[in-house]
C-alpha cells in the first residue's frame, strides 16, 4: 500500500521515513512488527523503542507544545501513523495512553490535569491502563457497579475491573466509576484518574490462549485518589467515556488494515508453495479474502478524508470494526487450514510463529473495543432505524 497525502505533509513524511531508516536498526528492527493492541509480545524492546520515539519527538506529533507534543495537524498524524505502520515498526507498549487516555484530557480534562500527566505520557515515564469494563458489564458499560464515594478531598474507589489491556505495566488507571449509589444506567457515573501504587490496588494477570498475559483483572478495595482526579464532570462520566471510545474509532484502525495486508499476501505465498491455488474452491476463498483487505483500505481511506475535510465520519466509521474483526478471523481461520498439520506444532516453550499468534489473538478481536453483538445492536438502531433490542 501506497499513499501520497499531497505536498503539504511531504516534507513531514520525508523527515519521519529518513528517521525510522536510521534509527529502526538492531534489536528494534528485529522486532519489526511485533505486538498488537492485546498482543504483549517483547514488551522490554517495545518500551525501549518508545521512548527512542520519544527521544526524537515523534510522540504526540499532534499535542500541543507546551504539553510535550509538536502541535501539528491532523493530517501529519495520519501520515504518521500510515509511515509507521508501513515501516513495520513495533506496536507501541504506550499506545492507551497515546491514542486514548492523551486525546481525553485534551479534550475533557483540567488545564492542571493536562500539565500533570501529558508530558509524563510523551517521555514514557507514566504507563496507563483503561479501568471500563467489569464482570457482567463489559460493551454493557452503562451496567457499571464499581463505587467511588467522597472522603474529603479523595475519593474511594471500591470494584472490580476486567480486560485491561496491559494492565500489568500500568502506574495509573482512569477508571469509570458509579458516584450516585441511587442511579441506574447511564446517569451517575465519573471517570477517575487513579495510581496503582497504593494498598487497595491488586492487579492480576490473565493469560490467553497464546500464553500471553497482556489482560489483567483489576481488584479495588478502598483505593484513593485526589478529589481534582475528575476528568468532565462529576456524574457525567458516561458522555467522557463515549468520548474516549469515540477517539479509539478514529484512525486507529489504519495500522491494523496494513497489517492484515500483509497476512493476505503471505496467505497467497502460502498457497503458491502448497498448490492450493489449483483447488478452485480454495482459490475462491482467498480471492476472498485478498477483497476483504481492498475493502478495508477503501473504508479507512473514506474516513480519513473525512477527517481531514472537517466532517463527522460516516456509516462506514461504524461498520468498519464489526467488519475488519470478523473478515480477519476468516483470514486467520484460512491461514491455519492452508498450513496444515504445521500450523499445529510450536515451538519450545510454547513458542507460536506469527501465523499462529496472529490467528488466536484475532479470536478476541469480535469482543474487545465493543463485542460483535453490540456493535450490530449500535449498526440495527442507529444507521437503520430499527426498534431498539428488548431489555429484561
Amino acid at each position: 500500500m501506497e499513499l501520497d497525502f499531497g505536498p503539504a505533509v511531504r516534507d513531514f513524511r520525508d523527515e519521519l521515513r529518513d528517521w525510522l531508516a536510521e534509527h529502526l536498526v538492531g534489536e528494534f528492527a528485529e522486532h519489526r512488527g511485533v505486538g498488537g493492541p492485546t498482543d504483549g509480545e517483547a514488551w522490554a524492546v517495545r518500551l525501549a523503542w518508545d521512548r527512542e520515539l520519544s527521544a526524537g519527538g515523534w510522540l504526540g506529533v499532534g499535542w500541543p507544545q507546551e504539553y510535550g507534543g509538536r502541535g501539528l495537524g491532523l493530517l501529519e498524524e495520519i501520515v504518521f501513523e500510515y509511515e509507521y505502520a508501513r515501516a513495520n515498526a513495533p506496536y507501541r507498549a504506550t499506545v492507551n495512553a497515546l491514542d486514548l487516555l492523551g486525546p481525553m484530557l485534551l479534550r475533557m480534562g483540567s488545564e492542571a490535569q493536562r500539565r500533570r500527566f501529558l508530558p509524563p505520557i510523551l517521555a514514557v515515564e507514566e504507563l496507563w491502563g483503561q479501568g471500563f469494563s467489569e464482570p457482567g458489564a463489559g460493551s454493557d458499560l452503562a451496567s457499571v457497579r464499581t463505587r467511588a464515594e467522597r472522603d474529603g478531598d479523595e475519593w474511594v474507589v471500591s470494584g472490580q475491573k476486567v480486560w485491561t489491556s496491559f494492565g500489568v505495566h500500568a502506574d495509573w488507571l482512569y477508571v469509570l466509576t458509579r458516584t450516585d449509589p441511587q442511579s441506574a444506567r447511564h446517569r451517575g457515573l465519573t471517570l477517575l484518574l487513579l495510581p496503582t501504587d497504593q494498598p487497595g490496588v491488586e492487579i492480576r494477570p490473565i493469560r490467553n490462549l497464546a500464553g500471553q498475559d497482556e489482560f489483567a483483572e483489576v481488584f479495588l478495595s478502598d483505593a484513593r485518589t485526589g478529589a481534582d482526579m475528575v476528568v468532565g464532570e462529576v456524574g457525567q462520566g458516561w458522555r467522557t467515556a463515549m468520548a474516549t471510545l469515540g477517539i479509539e474509532r478514529g484512525t486507529t484502525l489504519l495500522p491494523q488494515q496494513l497489517t492484515f495486508e500483509r497476512e493476505a499476501e503471505a496467505l497467497i505465498d502460502l498457497a503458491r508453495d502448497r498448490g492450493a491455488l489449483d483447488d478452485p474452491m480454495l482459490r475462491r476463498r482467498i480471492v476472498d479474502a485478498w477483497i476483504s483487505v481492498r475493502i478495508m483500505r477503501t473504508t479507512n481511506l473514506r474516513t480519513i478524508a473525512e477527517l481531514t475535510a472537517g466532517r463527522t465520519p460516516g456509516a462506514q466509521a461504524t461498520t468498519a470494526k464489526l467488519y475488519a474483526s470478523t473478515r480477519h478471523q476468516q483470514l486467520g481461520h484460512l491461514a491455519m487450514e492452508l498450513a496444515g498439520p504445521a500450523g499445529q506444532i510450536v515451538g519450545e516453550d510454547y513458542a507460536l510463529d506469527t501465523r499462529q499468534r496472529s490467528f488466536l489473538l484475532s479470536l478476541a478481536e469480535t469482543i474487545y473495543g465493543g463485542s460483535s453483538e453490540i456493535q450490530r445492536n449500535i449498526i440495527g438502531e442507529q444507521l437503520l432505524g430499527l426498534p431498539k433490542e428488548p431489555r429484561p
